[in-house]
């Protein structure tokens, strides 16, 4: 009697011919090779948006730790670094009200021995909106060295004292009547006639004071009071619109605008150092 029939024998896979193997090995390795080549594409795309998504706080440090070090030279590096961080302040004023206006405003960017710059398509859609970007710089900068003052009081340290006193006189410099100072963005909503007595000011104090800091603003102001006023009397519908502010509302930046001079002139009496005289 016969068993059952064996199974038939399970046919074992077919080895690929030398040739084929040979090739399939560097086709192999070569998309390995870019598919490596792709991840780590990916890994410095996202690296470079990090980078370049960081660059303006890159920017904006940096250009503080050049003018700390370039004002360390003046006045040491603790002082310089008070410096700069009370023109930090008062710019950032700038930046919140850009902000508020619904201007995208950059970072503050530190320029040695000229300040800070804050850069913006617009300063609003008015001289009224200007007019309250350009006070916003003094009022926080102004509360920034009022706080240098209470620190001075507490600690007792002249040094807060002649750092409250910088600041003030810093935001006080900023008021003067003149674009493109903050007092006069200012001007533009309350009397911009008053541009040519603070470039007139100015230009005085360039011959009394020699100084590239002031000349700069002098040549600059007096080229945009020029051309501004031009516009101005020249009466077109879009910068009669700009210019149309409501007397209370002249009346409200009139007050803030003088309420300041008088605070910072109060704050840099209170705050003043008498310079010892060796005997």
């Amino acid at each position: 009697m016969t068993g059952p029939p064996a199974p038939a024998p399970t046919p074992a896979p077919e080895e690929p011919p030398p040739w084929e193997e040979q090739k399939r090995g560097p086709l192999k390795r070569a998309g390995s090779a870019i598919v490596a080549a792709l991840v780590a594409l990916a890994k410095f795309g996202k690296l470079a948006l990090l980078f370049f998504g960081k660059l303006k706080i890159l920017t904006t440090s940096g250009s503080m730790l050049v003018s700390v070090a370039a004002y360390s030279l003046i006045w040491g590096w603790r002082f310089a670094v008070g410096f700069v961080v009370l023109l930090f302040v008062h710019e950032m004023g700038h930046v919140i009200a850009l902000r508020r206006e619904g201007v995208k405003a950059s970072a503050p960017l530190f320029i040695p021995f000229m300040g800070a710059v804050v850069w913006a398509k617009s300063l609003g859609g008015n001289a009224l909106a200007e007019a309250r970007v350009g006070l916003a710089g003094p009022v926080l900068g102004s509360i920034g060295a009022a706080a240098c003052l209470v620190v001075a009081a507490v600690g007792g340290h002249d040094f807060w004292t002649a750092l409250a006193f910088t600041g003030f006189f810093l935001n006080l410099f900023n008021l003067l009547p003149v674009v493109p100072l903050d007092g006069g963005r200012a001007m533009a909503a309350m009397a911009p006639w008053m541009w040519f007595l603070g470039l007139a000011g100015i230009v005085a104090l360039a011959i009394a004071f020699p100084n590239p800091i002031v000349l700069i603003i002098a040549v600059v102001g007096g080229l945009e009071v020029f051309g501004r006023w031009k516009r101005l009397r020249g009466g077109d519908a879009v910068t009669r619109k700009y210019y149309a502010v409501r007397p209370r509302d002249r009346v409200l930046v009139a007050l803030v605008y003088l309420g300041l001079i008088a605070a910072l002139v109060v704050g840099m009496d209170a705050t003043h150092l008498q310079r010892a005289i060796p005997q």
